[in-house]
């Protein structure tokens, strides 16, 4: 299956500029991007509550990028620096492009009805401790798939 956007065109700096513009449309405050070696955080302020992505961004080195693909390894060639780029280049536009359609999706199936707040950026809510719902939900919901059993909630205090 081919992933979406993964031939866009449109920039990274394009996608973040939708992203803040969307928020803006819905109420959002407060937001701001952060961009590390292999990581993006988007953050924003909506409904009196902090709401953070982490988007994961390719790393420049993998052999995704620097590697030609052949199916045998023997055949497979370093790439020119400046394809390497290119190619690295194109992943980030993808991941950007979509974040931007991930959350332009839930603010939309909110404002249609079709959900609630809650139920859309539950996973994103940052506690008071700075770690997100889902961070302290995900860990329970892993051991539910592998036994079967209800995990007990480990939020602490609240």
């Amino acid at each position: 299956m081919a992933r979406y956007a993964s031939n866009t065109k449109v920039s990274s700096e394009k996608s973040r500029n939708e992203i803040e513009r969307t928020l803006q449309r819905y109420g959002a405050s407060g937001f701001g991007f952060w961009i590390e070696d292999n990581k993006a955080l988007v953050q924003f302020t909506i409904e009196n509550l902090k709401i953070s992505f982490d988007l994961p961004m390719p790393d420049r080195k993998s052999e995704e990028f620097t590697m030609s693909s052949h199916e045998n390894e023997w055949q497979r060639k370093r790439l020119a620096s400046d394809t390497a780029h290119r190619r690295w280049e194109q992943a980030c536009r993808q991941r950007w492009r979509a974040l931007a359609l991930v959350i332009k999706a839930k603010l939309e199936a909110i404002d249609s009805g079709i959900s609630t707040f809650e139920e859309e950026f539950m996973a994103h809510i940052v506690l008071p401790d700075g770690a997100t719902v889902g961070e302290k939900l995900v860990p329970g919901l892993t051991v539910l798939k592998e036994t079967g059993k209800m995990p007990k909630l480990l939020l602490g205090k609240v």
